[in-house]
């Protein structure tokens, strides 16, 4: 048992001998392909020549041999063109629209800031109303600023305010809407322009009141296209700001909105008697009526008394 035991690892160890050794040999095969190619392509580039009239030249190296083709650059470089920079469409119409509602602390002090300000960025103030009552002093304003001091606007009115209850902020682009009614004012412009030429060769009074009607019709248009379009590049050349500004007056004041039960139940008392004195006011304000109708009965029974006695 032990024989073939021994028999069988010696054969294991031949084997493993003998598949190292085909290894070997074929890792040689390709060490010495490599170290071949390796010589070739140094003898290339020790007999390589380079092309007297050729554009390219060669670096060498200390040794001598050239190392890699670099091209003559001064002879080759060409300007370089900068790309073109677009320019910006200054025609673009977009009308921008906000809305402000601010608590202040001064309502005097405000006022006069934000006039100011409007004013140092070219703006104007459209619309005022103002109103008071017992819990605030409330304005209410329409200003009109430069599109491009929109958001300037925006920041320095909403600085230094007690609270910014509301802010909306909508654009609307116009562009298609301008370019087009321009279109449709130059082809009624040329129209209205036939219409003059048909009018000189007007014969008589019919023809002349019929092409003087239609020039009329288009020169209305036309006016109200060129309305239309001066309206757009307002709108669009001043942005719009609602502004709504208070000041609380006195707290305790506040509209009842949250009162309690018994005192929307005073209050309704109280509205009653209003009504009721309001009622009684009105009934005696019509005290000649009361007397016509007294005379008319008096006047009535005097006529029914003296009907029997005739008979």
């Amino acid at each position: 048992m032990k024989i073939i035991i021994t028999a069988i690892a010696a054969l294991l160890l031949f084997i493993s001998c003998d598949r190292n050794k085909e290894k070997m040999t074929s890792l040689n095969k390709e060490i010495i392909t490599s170290q071949e190619s390796l010589k070739g392509i140094a003898d290339e580039k020790r007999n390589y020549k380079p092309e007297a009239s050729g554009t390219i030249d060669f670096a060498a190296d200390s040794t001598g041999v050239p190392d890699a083709p670099q091209k003559n650059i001064e002879n080759k470089k060409q300007p370089i063109q900068s790309q073109p920079v677009p320019n910006p469409d200054w025609d673009k119409k977009i009308i921008k629209n906000a809305s402000l509602n601010l608590e202040v602390k001064d309502f005097n002090a405000f006022y006069s800031s934000f006039r100011e300000k409007v004013r140092n960025l070219g703006g104007y103030v459209a619309q005022e109303e103002q109103t008071q009552s017992d819990y605030k002093i409330e304005n209410t304003l329409t200003i009109k600023v430069p599109v491009d001091q929109f958001d300037n606007a925006l920041a320095l009115l909403t600085s230094n305010v007690e609270k910014i209850n509301e802010r909306k902020i909508s654009s609307q682009d116009v562009t298609a809407e301008f370019v087009d009614t321009k279109s449709r004012i130059e082809a009624k412009k040329q129209v209205r322009e036939r219409y003059m030429d048909l009018l000189k060769q007007a014969k008589n009074m019919e023809e002349i009141l019929s092409v003087q009607s239609e020039i009329n019709g288009i020169q209305e248009e036309i006016e109200s296209a060129t309305g239309r379009i001066e309206y757009l590049g307002h709108s669009a050349a001043f942005s719009t700001i609602n502004l709504t500004y208070y000041q609380v007056l006195n707290s305790s004041a506040k509209d009842e909105t949250k009162a309690t039960f018994g005192t929307k139940i005073f209050n309704a008392f109280k509205n009653g008697l209003g009504w009721i004195s309001e009622l009684f006011i009105g009934l005696i304000s019509i005290w000649p009526l009361y007397l016509l109708i007294f005379a008319l009965v008096i006047v009535y029974r005097k006529l029914k008394v003296s009907k029997p006695e005739k008979a």
